[in-house]
């Protein structure tokens, strides 16, 4: 497994739907091990399996869903 984290900065996040609806969403794809989403701070983390999702794949569901994604960052984790 070769673990990766994805980190979002997202224009148009805000309380606890979109927290609820984010999470829900992202936990369904193949390979996303954890969410964690801020609102306050228009950020989301996402813990991913690199064998099963991407950070561009996941990028483009959250803007299929309607959030404006202003910049993205990613860490991988070597095990």
């Amino acid at each position: 497994m070769s673990k990766e984290s994805a980190y979002f900065e997202i224009r148009n996040l805000s309380g606890k739907h979109d927290t609820k609806t984010l999470k829900r969403s992202l936990d369904s794809f193949r390979g996303v091990l954890s969410v964690s989403v801020n609102p306050e701070k228009n950020s989301l983390a996402v813990d991913y399996d690199s064998t099963g999702v991407s950070s561009h794949q996941l990028r483009r569901h959250l803007e299929e869903l309607g959030y404006q994604v202003v910049s993205t960052q990613t860490d991988e984790h070597k095990m």
